[in-house]
């Protein structure tokens, strides 16, 4: 559910037209729907009602500060995976006993930012990372709250580059590591192991990897408990898919049912770290059409958009639904979708067929919400796209769009060093 909805023949967000949008503020634009947003965190909370579970939205979706304010109000944590990250969680207001510390790679000042903000907990992918949280909680006069992220080996039947469960994979533990890195944060003395933790990858489709990973954590909870090791938290991680084409993933609320099911008996809280299922359909990239060509029997609708601005189809191949902003007359066109940057790799959607569009007409990318600017970038030194926040017939700018100085203001010591050596 969406508030990306035609009405007279223009697309809307919530009550405004997108055209009215691209009038004020320019083409490629973000924009995002503070209701649907809204919608969506309510909906998939709700679904663990009655037992004690926390939602972390996982900010590598989407981690504008505005999006991670509305969440923080409504009560949301964060799953993060950066030291900026942890900047933008405790900037947007999330309490800090409602941020978990992911990732493989946490540098040392990152360790140290995380324990003086005193986070919930570290999840910890390594022997190594645990001894290094362990040293530096030891020179801060801290114990450092820890999960082991546990690698169960469950093929999440999703995209390779967003699997994360598998032996192969880089993420985690295996099950015979995790039981002696355990044993050893037992020991340690600046560490506390309160959790366990498990994430098996991104977009999924299905209940069953869900629960296959749950029943080789709960076995592995109960060797815990022998050891004794008694947990407070059981992190699931998230990864629930959305619908961008044909997928039919299940509903927050059947994943919801399952789960409580499953964990009837397990006296822990319940940690989820949903992201995309979030903010995926929460918003749109709208673009211009600058030219259409016809090479023989292949038609190019040309947009100013661009695999720097929304990458996932040049990097995964991913579906995103495209459609005019203003509904044509029913006659269709089947063409690639294609931006402007020098890759013949930058392209929206190939061989896609939709309502024929022409120049300077305006083209929707939907369910660009999760993983779209935040994952932007300035090649051919193209200033990133502008941001905005809908609600019903108010907008607000969340991120103004880059101008050409702010491709070169980090280089200005460079350029004066470029003028001196010319004297």
């Amino acid at each position: 559910m969406h508030y990306f909805q035609y009405k007279d023949g223009q697309l809307h967000a919530e009550d405004i037209p997108v055209a009215d949008l691209v009038r004020e503020y320019g083409t490629p634009l973000y924009i995002y729907s503070a209701t649907t947003l809204k919608r969506h965190f309510k909906a998939f909370d709700s679904a663990f009602e009655g037992i004690d579970h926390l939602t972390c939205y996982s900010v590598k979706a989407n981690s504008n500060l505005s999006l991670l304010k509305i969440l923080a109000k409504e009560g949301a944590g964060t799953d993060i995976v950066s030291g900026g990250e942890l900047f933008r969680a405790l900037c947007a207001g999330v309490p800090r006993n409602k941020i978990v510390y992911s990732g493989v790679g946490k540098k040392a000042v990152e360790i140290q930012e995380a324990l003086l903000a005193d986070i919930l907990m570290f999840n910890v992918e390594s022997r190594q990372e645990l001894e290094r949280i362990n040293a530096i909680a030891g020179e801060l006069g801290k114990v450092a709250r820890i999960s082991l992220r546990i690698n169960p080996d469950v093929d999440p039947k999703t995209h390779p580059y967003i699997s994360t469960g598998l032996k192969e994979n880089k993420f985690g533990l295996s099950r015979p590591d995790a039981l002696e890195t355990y044993a050893l944060a037992k020991s340690l003395p600046n560490v506390d192991p309160v959790g366990m933790d498990c994430h098996i990858g991104s977009q999924l489709t299905k209940l069953s990897p869900f629960l296959e990973a749950l029943d080789r954590l709960k076995a592995f909870h109960g060797q815990l408990l022998e050891m004794g090791i008694k947990i407070k938290y059981l992190d699931l991680g998230g990864g629930l898919g959305i619908t961008y084409n044909e997928e039919e993933p299940p509903h927050p609320e059947e994943l919801g049912k399952a789960l409580v099911e499953s964990l009837k008996g397990m006296d822990v809280t319940l940690i989820l770290e949903p992201g995309r299922v979030i903010a995926g359909n929460t918003g749109i990239l709208v673009a211009e059409v600058q030219y259409t060509k016809t090479n023989e029997d292949k038609t190019f609708v040309i947009v100013d958009a661009a695999m720097n601005d929304l990458v996932r189809p040049s990097l995964y191949g991913s579906y995103h639904r495209i459609a005019p902003v203003k509904e044509g007359n029913g006659e269709q066109m089947t063409a690639d979708v294609v931006g402007p940057i020098c890759e013949s790799g930058d392209f929206l959607a190939k061989n896609r067929t939709f309502p024929k569009v022409a120049q300077g007409d305006l083209l929707a990318a939907f369910s660009a919400g999760a993983y779209g600017f935040v994952m932007s970038s300035q090649y051919n030194s193209r200033p990133r796209a502008a941001e905005i926040m809908v609600e019903g017939d108010k907008h607000v700018l969340i991120r103004k769009r880059e101008v050409y100085n702010d491709l070169v203001a980090l280089e200005e010591e460079g350029l004066s060093l470029i003028d001196e050596l010319k004297k």
